[in-house]
């Protein structure tokens, strides 16, 4: 008995110290789950642009509760500072990379959009040397390895975009929840190849622009935290602005008041599930892994996201995996890394040639390099934490 007790408190320990990572895993399962949801409301007919209007108006229901509960004491004054910055915050990081990212999935598949967005990273250290944010030191072996990791990654989306090559069938379930036809004649089969080839250089486009912007919130939210360091409230205020650009846009692009109606179908699952689950309960998560363990630990576990969506994709939606795809994708992910190792070498540096203040500066805007598309939210919530000597980042 004896024995099997002190088993059992081994267990428990050793599942304790994986915790975090159990809730980054879930956090990716969470995000794999909103581009699959994407794909099949796109598919179901819904305007594409109402699934991210929605998105945040049940994203800002949700949040708002806990900021004006949580935070009604140590909120500080909203200035007109604020307010422009969360605009910007909620255009960049919401409405426009959003409507570009769920368009890009529409246009061709979960899996390649996923791919493309993991040159965020990439992305941000490029507009960050550009605004002069960050030095590029070309001496050094970090410099070098984000020059490196950016080349492959921009490598990496071109062979994804122009080369298809044969087919990779791994296994076959015959499941297609998005219910397309298998055999298409010769004439259409030729009209659907050069009709992909298109698809796929839109996609590529849409899902960049999706990550550049992105990149620039991500730049702008560190700004805005400085200013407004109240998490729970600068998300809710972030999402309140994207509710509005989200429900503006739509408006203009669907007039149909009959498309704007949710039953109980595949439109409610997957506005509340991108809303609530997403947007807001991952965020949380995320917050805490990254005052737990710093950014660079949450970033690490963002290709998982790809590994799943490609995973499900050719598991419920007969998604074909090809030889470029995969190709692209390993060099894509590999350029993050070493993007991510590049950061990692700057910062032992800092921390052995700087004092302790300048070095929390530092570490206050690595955060615009370590974070992943679906982490929308996550980055403003952390800002307060910051003034608490922890880290920030947010997610979707």
């Amino acid at each position: 008995m004896m024995m099997m007790g002190g088993t059992w408190i081994e267990l428990c320990n050793a599942l304790h110290g994986l915790k975090l990572v159990l809730l980054m895993v879930a956090v990716q399962v969470t995000f794999a789950g909103v581009n699959v949801l994407y794909k099949l409301a796109a598919n179901d007919g819904m305007n594409i642009n109402l699934v991210i209007a929605y998105r945040f108006l049940f994203a800002t229901a949700f949040l708002t509760p806990f900021a004006l509960y949580f935070e009604r004491k140590s909120r500080p004054k909203l200035t007109w500072m604020v307010v422009l910055q969360a605009f910007l915050c909620g255009l960049f990081g919401g409405a426009m990379s959003q409507n570009m990212y769920i368009a890009s999935i529409a246009l061709t598949s979960a899996t390649f959009a996923c791919a493309i967005t993991q040159l965020i990273p990439a992305i941000t250290f490029v507009l960050a040397v550009i605004f002069r944010l960050e030095k590029l030191n070309l001496r050094s072996m970090g410099g070098k390895a984000k020059v490196l990791g950016t080349l492959m990654g921009i490598g990496g989306a071109m062979l994804l975009t122009f080369y298809k090559g044969v087919e990779i069938n791994i296994w076959s379930t015959h499941v297609d929840l998005l219910h397309r036809s298998q055999q298409p004649s010769r004439h259409v089969a030729a009209h659907n190849s050069r009709t992909d080839f298109t698809d796929r250089i839109l996609s590529c486009l849409l899902a960049l622009g999706s990550s550049s912007g992105y990149a620039l919130w991500l730049i702008i939210q560190a700004k805005m935290g400085e200013r407004y360091p109240c998490y729970y409230s600068s998300t809710a205020l972030m999402s309140l602005m994207g509710s509005i650009q989200s429900v503006g846009f739509a408006l203009c692009m669907e007039r149909d008041w009959n498309q704007w109606k949710l039953g109980w179908n595949i439109r409610l699952l997957a506005v509340a599930y991108t809303g609530i689950v997403a947007t807001g309960i991952s965020v949380t998560i995320i917050a805490l892994c990254v005052r737990m363990k710093g950014p660079l630990f949450v970033s690490v576990f963002n290709p998982l996201v790809l590994v799943l969506v490609a995973f499900v994709g050719s598991l419920l939606l007969d998604e074909k995996l090809h030889l470029g795809s995969v190709l692209g994708s390993i060099l894509i992910v590999g350029g993050l890394y070493t993007v991510l190792w590049g950061k990692s070498k700057d910062i032992k540096m800092m921390k052995q040639s700087v004092p302790r203040s300048f070095e929390e500066e530092f570490a206050e805007s690595l955060e615009i390099v370590t974070s992943s598309p679906d982490d929308k939210a996550n980055n403003n919530k952390n800002e307060s934490e910051t003034k608490n000597n922890a880290p920030n980042t947010l997610p979707t």
